[in-house]
């Protein structure tokens, strides 16, 4: 494999001061996980530890900015997957280690080299089983043609066919557990990620939700739209819950 090429994929949940100790919270009981200790030169990072198998979901404490995600593409040469990244129209933002970047739409995103490799498995509830397996890029029509290309020529993952063909979603699979699902949205509003869980039964998935402090805010013939306790957007779809590894 490449030394800029994509092995794993994270989202990191951004979340300000205000809204982190509740983020965290929610996102740890939706999805069975325990929060590691925190690390970062103020401690403002920790991760998402599943019960079995590698993290796919981290934290940070924002010091300003609002509440949102980004997304983390693990490689083995951050220096060179950022010129690459130049290359193909990205821009890069800061170097801290890790490299952080923003997509030509603007979206930002992150290389890191921290190697993992065990998907995690979905965890039962007693509604099913449940598991974060895909990240949205929500994207205006303007940039959207250009986003997708960027996105599947930067990661070399398959696009998978959707129905219909060339509507509203474009699918990219990774040989990591996350997928990336890019969303043609209906206005240029500004572009923006969130995550999206599959579950064995949508309808108790998302009372398990509600009661944990989540809003529905739209139902969908196959998924449902909820806001978490911070307002943050994510989805809950009719997806099996397994790994979906390349």
């Amino acid at each position: 494999m490449s030394a800029t090429a994509p092995f794993w994929l994270s989202a990191f949940l951004d979340f300000t001061d205000h809204d982190f100790e509740r983020g965290v919270v929610f996102w740890a009981e939706v999805t069975g996980s325990r929060v590691s200790a925190p690390r970062g030169e103020d401690l403002e990072f920790a991760t998402l530890v599943p019960r079995h198998g590698d993290a796919v979901l981290r934290v940070q404490r924002l010091v300003e900015g609002h509440s949102g995600l980004h997304l983390d593409l693990h490689v083995t040469d951050p220096r060179a997957a950022a010129a690459r990244a130049v290359d193909l129209g990205a821009v890069e933002v800061a170097d801290h280690g890790y490299v952080v970047m923003r997509s030509p739409a603007g979206l930002t995103f992150c290389f890191v080299t921290h190697h993992v490799s065990r998907p995690p498995t979905p965890v039962a509830w007693p509604g099913g089983r449940s598991a974060v397996d895909q990240v949205c890029l929500d994207v205006g029509p303007a940039s959207y043609d250009a986003e997708c290309a960027f996105w599947q020529e930067l990661t070399g993952f398959a696009p998978t066919p959707t129905v219909p063909p060339d509507g509203e979603f474009r699918r990219l699979d990774g040989p990591g557990p996350l997928r990336i699902l890019l969303q043609r949205l209906d206005d240029d509003r500004e572009p923006g990620f969130h995550l999206d869980l599959s579950a064995d039964d949508r309808a108790a998935e998302v009372t398990r939700h509600q009661r944990l402090g989540a809003t529905v805010t739209a139902e969908h013939p196959q998924w449902t739209v909820l806001t978490d306790p911070t307002g943050t957007t994510y989805c809950v779809t009719d997806r099996s819950p397994v790994p979906t590894v390349g």
